[in-house]
């Protein structure tokens, strides 16, 4: 990833940013299926009420951000998986440190969930964000609230922007942390500490290394340093992990966890398979056994490294041999990852196969011995005279929502150097 330039990064970013945010499009359905649609409600608040707070004190510590004013808190969305840039197109406010709003002029999600109805609307833009909302405001501040202007349903239809919140820190708040929470909160995703990015003098210069300066409401990737784009991308691969984290825990309360472990495995399949195909078209990898190994190097699911440890190795070209090292994310006492139970028999491979034929569907995927210090190790194989193989049926469910064609565009350039910033923040 450090071989990538500082825009190539930026949209690296913004692609791992609607990964995070698109598990639920395949983990809720699942769910549902499971419980009943009461569990939409459920089991979306536990899991970003256990996992938001978690990632967010990460990622203040990692970005330099520091204070409980209404800055602090708007400085942690701008990096936060459920906002990911673009798709939920939210604009910032200040009014004095104590108060401001936020506003979405276009949220991917409402329009994902509106041709369901009025009902499946309200689920989301008030039982759900009611309680998850505050949860990610009380990590920076206890006393903060967050509450609605106006938010869907919408009226009239096409009312923009789609809803408005104002996010204060001078009251009182009845939010207090979700049991789970602590739960999360003791997993190794949330307290290992990973590499700090080497300072490279061939790096591209310019931008900021943190986010330890003035609130910028405009803020996008571009404005980070060549270091501070790898920091930034390493804690919202860690707010997946911590997600994915949540979302077992509550399946796992309610259906055990064979089950729990079943659709993790699923909702690998459909997401990993679509952020494969978003990453290959957006960072240009390629197809064939070259394309697959480029592709597996940026993939979410396998970052940070530090926490996710992989080796990659292109034998010729048409064979790529992967294997997932021993690692923090293979030690989780309780294995709520998306690696759980990839050693066990063929486990895995289902999942892993569906990611490597995003990048190429030709490929072919089998279990390899694995190595000293080596977790589990696949061999792919893309002969070009195979078929393609068929999708499955997770990645149909994946491409339900909007995010799955969603076009990023670049909205500024790269911030450069400055006389009096020397290419950092003052």
């Amino acid at each position: 990833m450090g071989d990538l330039d500082r825009a190539a990064l930026a949209v690296l970013g913004r692609e791992w940013m609607l990964h995070g945010h698109l598990q639920d499009r395949v983990g809720i359905p699942l769910a549902i299926e499971l419980g009943g649609p009461e569990m939409m409600e459920e089991v979306s608040i536990e899991e970003w009420t256990a996992a938001s707070p978690v990632y967010t004190r990460r990622l203040r510590r990692a970005m330099g951000i520091t204070g409980d004013d209404v800055t602090a808190i708007f400085k942690g969305l701008q990096f936060d998986i459920g906002f990911p840039h673009q798709f939920l197109d939210v604009r910032y406010e200040l009014a004095d440190p104590e108060h401001g709003t936020f506003r979405l002029a276009s949220c991917g999600a409402l329009l994902d969930v509106e041709p369901l109805g009025d009902e499946m609307v309200r689920t989301m833009c008030h039982a759900i964000e009611d309680p998850t909302f505050p949860a990610t405001g009380r990590v920076t501040n206890p006393r903060s609230q967050v509450l609605p202007v106006h938010r869907p349903p919408r009226v009239p239809a096409d009312r923009s922007p789609h809803c408005e919140w104002a996010v204060t820190v001078d009251g009182k708040t009845d939010s207090q942390p979700h049991p789970n929470e602590a739960v999360v909160a003791a997993s190794l995703a949330a307290t290992v500490g990973l590499p700090v990015p080497a300072s490279d003098p061939r790096a591209e210069p310019g931008g900021w290394d943190d986010y330890s300066g003035a609130f910028d409401a405009g803020f996008e990737l571009e404005d980070l340093s060549h270091a501070g784009l790898q920091t930034a991308l390493a804690e919202i691969a860690m707010a997946s992990h911590l997600l994915v984290h949540g979302f077992m825990l509550s399946m796992e309360q309610r259906f055990g966890i064979a089950a729990a472990r079943t659709a993790a495995s699923r909702v690998l399949i459909g997401l990993g398979a679509l952020t494969s195909q978003r990453l290959a078209s957006a960072l240009r990898t390629g197809a064939g056994a070259a394309g697959i190994a480029k592709l597996l190097r940026i993939h979410p699911v396998f970052a940070p490294a530090g926490y996710v440890d992989i080796s990659v190795d292109l034998l010729d070209e048409e064979r790529v041999r992967f294997a997932l090292l021993d690692c923090p994310a293979v030690r989780e006492p309780a294995d709520r990852t998306w690696f759980a139970g990839w050693r066990d028999g063929d486990g895995g491979t289902d999942a892993f196969a569906a990611l490597v034929r995003g990048a190429d569907p030709r490929a072919q995927v089998a279990r390899s011995q694995a190595g000293a210090g080596e977790h589990i190790a696949f061999d792919i194989l893309v002969d070009p005279a195979s078929p393609a193989a068929p999708d499955p049926a997770e990645l149909a469910l994946a491409r339900l929502s909007t995010g799955a064609r969603f076009l990023f565009r670049r909205r500024r350039p790269v911030r450069r150097p400055s006389a009096a910033a020397g290419g950092h923040r003052p």
